[in-house]
């Protein structure tokens, strides 16, 4: 018998929709979720928190560079020279993700009005990791400030290091690149380095660390192995907040910790001072 008399069902069944990945953002710092809009708006940071997310290099040239002023150098692409398997398809996904030819962009360029060479380093571009492309561009950016009297000013955000699939071809991009840095500093000239997170490894060990004025983004990750690799290699507990941009100003390992809405002005002022 139907019994006319049963209530309708208090509930009702709901399909959960999942928001696409690509339209919000989980903060690291405080957890809260941001429209990627929104992000884009604040120079990528948090508006709760004012977490630094990463940037990639064209974000960053728009940040750091005189609108029209930057003129790239010749365009270098990485070989193959140990047939690594799968490492030509790599470097291409890399490209057509950032659309840059490595993972370094490296031009001639103007910050607030005074001339220099600009570097910057893309943690999107195989973590950021020194091949031998990124390692040449870096020492023709020092070669061509020593010849042209400029100052140089790299933005380093490289946690990859050394790039594994170049072997020794990579690690010697360190000394390369230390070298040229060194000629550009005996002959009197500045060089300004920027450390975002992660800046790790042969990138840290090498240029990035060789600055007359290194500054850092607030809560950069800077080191050469990270905590994890440091801990189990030492069987010691490190200290609180180890290898962070607080941890290495209070060591007097940087120079000064420079929120990234300020970043242009205090780069700027730092290259008229020295001009």
């Amino acid at each position: 018998m139907l019994n006319v008399f049963r209530g309708k069902p208090k509930y009702m069944a709901v399909q959960q929709v999942e928001a696409p990945d690509s339209l919000w953002t989980r903060c690291d710092g405080c957890g809260k979720m941001i429209f990627n809009k929104e992000l884009e708006k604040t120079d990528h940071l948090c508006p709760a928190c004012g977490h630094h997310f990463r940037m990639g290099a064209f974000q960053r040239l728009t940040l750091l560079a005189d609108a029209g002023s930057f003129t790239p150098f010749p365009p270098l692409v990485a070989a193959n020279p140990l047939e690594f398997p799968g490492y030509d398809q790599k470097i291409k996904q890399a490209q057509e993700q950032t659309g840059l030819d490595d993972a370094a962009l490296v031009g001639t360029a103007a910050i607030q009005g005074v001339q220099c060479i600009l570097a910057i380093i893309d943690f999107s571009f195989m973590g950021g990791s020194m091949g031998s492309v990124v390692g040449e561009q870096l020492a023709r950016a020092f070669e061509r400030a020593t010849q042209e009297r400029l100052p140089v000013v790299v933005v380093s955000g490289g946690g990859g290091g050394a790039r594994m699939q170049e072997g020794i071809f990579s690690l010697m991009q360190m000394a390369k690149t230390a070298q040229a840095a060194g000629r550009h500093s005996r002959a009197g000239l500045l060089f300004i380095s920027i450390l975002t997170h992660p800046t790790m490894g042969g990138v840290y060990a090498s240029f990035a660390s060789l600055g007359d004025i290194i500054l850092a983004e607030p809560g950069a990750l800077i080191g050469f192995a990270g905590p994890r690799i440091v801990e189990e290699a030492t069987k010691q507990k490190l200290p609180q907040g180890f290898q962070t941009a607080e941890y290495a100003l209070q060591h007097g390992m940087i120079d000064a910790i420079v929120p990234r809405p300020q970043l242009k002005g205090y780069v700027g002022r730092l290259l008229a001072w020295h001009r």
